[in-house]
């Protein structure tokens, strides 16, 4: 079901891709409350991830910013108030009233009711499935002259995994990993790691709360190694080339959860 801020579009496979934080566009009544810039929004937020959600059939992607819902984050948190819910950002010019939040959260409740149609969906059909939550995020926070983050706490690829029953989806997480390394990446190999960066938001968290049996969500930060993440511009190839890398996945993902007895 689409809306005027939410697109699923539905396939053939048992894989869904997400970019919840992909979105820019506000509502009228919040563009007019926003205190920050375009370009301060478009830093935090995830650009280019809706297009990497094309590798699958099943895709789930929302159009408005998480500066006006946080999809990534419990209902009480969704809605940004003081800095310290963004980053140390001084988000409105002024607090929004009660029913701008209402608003808000009313789009918050009708994406998970949208997420668990899709997704019991895919049990129904499939016995088990995988949602690639996509992400990216910053590193070079000193700003757009500084030095990058220490590339030992800063992996190319994050895989959050912190919310994930280990003993049952472990296989599938170490074969998606590995494929992923082992992808020629424009004639290298990324860096991936578990856990390092990130270990997975809220999405995560519901998914395996709601699908404990049958639903792994893996929530994939890319550093944003592919983009200079002050102008908001992406770097040719690199970025051209994370979709392939996500794509050369999609076997092994198949395969391991056949080998779990999906069908």
């Amino acid at each position: 079901m689409n809306t005027d801020w939410l697109r699923t579009t539905e396939g053939q496979e048992q894989i869904v891709a997400t970019a919840i934080h992909d979105g820019h566009e506000l509502r009228h009544e919040i563009a007019d409350l926003i205190a920050l810039s375009e370009a301060e929004r478009l830093r935090e937020e995830d650009p280019f991830t809706a297009v990497w959600t094309s590798v699958v059939g099943n895709q789930v992607v929302p159009s408005r910013s998480r500066f006006e819902v946080d999809l990534n984050r419990p209902r009480d948190r969704a809605v940004y108030i003081g800095p310290e819910d963004a980053w140390g950002l001084d988000v409105w010019k002024s607090e929004p009233s009660g029913t701008i939040v209402a608003t808000s959260l009313e789009h918050y409740d009708h994406f998970y009711s949208e997420m668990h149609r899709l997704l019991t969906s895919l049990q129904d059909r499939y016995g088990r499935f995988v949602v690639l939550d996509l992400h990216t995020y910053n590193h070079r926070r000193g700003g757009p002259g500084a030095a990058a983050d220490d590339p030992a706490a800063n992996p190319e690829v994050n895989v959050g995994t912190g919310s994930l029953d280990g003993a049952l989806w472990g296989p599938l997480v170490k074969r998606f990993m590995s494929d992923v390394r082992e992808f020629d990446f424009l004639g290298r190999h990324l860096d991936v790691r578990e856990n390092v960066k990130f270990e997975g938001g809220h999405l995560s968290r519901w998914v395996h709360e709601n699908f404990p049996q049958s639903g792994c969500c893996l929530a994939i930060e890319f550093k944003k190694f592919f983009m200079d993440e002050w102008t908001g511009e992406s770097q040719g190839e690199d970025m051209e080339a994370i979709p392939q890398a996500l794509e050369a996945t999609l076997p092994g993902l198949i395969e391991s959860l056949e080998a779990m007895g999906a069908s």
